[in-house]
């Protein structure tokens, strides 16, 4: 067995002539949490694009869970457990909680839209659906219509649907954004039971909440990774703390 689940080697993203991912080669360890930071502009964004097969790399290679994907779709990795958590997050208004989790459960499954039988008669996709609104704290909203939850609320339910399918590594691009300091705490909180049983590949910006939660952390600069290690090592990394993390260590 491999020591990564996740794993690009050199890979590379051009639009036209600008250099977006210059040679990025990095690994994601099974039970991991990875957070990859960087300036504005570092490339994140596309690179987890380049992950989950919404861009095709221009060069370079994706390898997750021992097989080359490189040359696979979006919804190919999905199937295979390459998830980016949006991918299956299509929340329904006139749907309850426990209905848009189980709709998000059959969505992993190969032959799963099968529209004449009633969605809730699938127990077994009841009990994954629960199991994930358990563990994001929503399994009281279950009955709730999702057009009345709030914006917090909503973010946790997307995290729901996103575990309910199952996905071997979770692609998670700023799951905290937009939201207020209570609802980043419960966000933070939540990640913190995933960690171990679930892998996370994390894009945050708030940099309290990575070095809370990331095991190893990568920090991308003008498309290139210029350093991957452990919270203490990044945050006592010269080059980091100049380019990116300023002269005061975080807490």
């Amino acid at each position: 067995m491999s020591d990564y689940l996740l794993r690009t080697e050199s890979l590379v993203k051009r639009f036209g002539g600008l250099l977006v991912t210059d040679s990025v080669s990095i690994d994601v360890r099974p039970g991991e949490l990875h957070a990859i930071i960087g300036p504005n502009g570092a490339g994140k964004t596309t690179l987890i694009n380049q992950l989950s097969g919404e861009l095709a790399a221009n060069s370079g290679s994706v390898l997750f869970a021992g097989e080359n994907v490189t040359a696979l779709g979006i919804h190919q990795r999905a199937r295979r457990g390459l998830l980016r958590s949006y991918q299956i997050t299509s929340i329904f208004e006139g749907f309850t909680v426990l209905e848009n989790t189980v709709f998000a459960a059959m969505g992993a499954k190969e032959h799963a839209f099968r529209f004449w039988k009633p969605m809730l008669a699938r127990q077994d996709l009841v009990d994954i659906a629960r199991q994930a609104l358990e563990v994001t704290s929503l399994e009281h909203l279950a009955d709730t219509p999702a057009a009345e939850l709030a914006y917090g609320q909503r973010r946790q339910l997307e995290l729901a649907m996103a575990l309910a399918a199952q996905p071997k590594v979770l692609l998670l691009d700023e799951p905290m954004a937009g939201m207020s300091a209570q609802e980043s705490a419960g966000v933070v909180a939540l990640l913190k039971r995933l960690k171990g049983s679930h892998t996370i590949l994390l894009i945050e910006h708030d940099m309290d909440a990575v070095f809370a939660l990331a095991d190893r952390i990568t920090v991308l600069v003008y498309g290139k990774a210029m350093f991957s290690g452990t919270p203490e090592e990044i945050r006592q990394h010269p080059e980091v703390k100049a380019v990116y993390l300023g002269d005061e260590a975080i807490g």
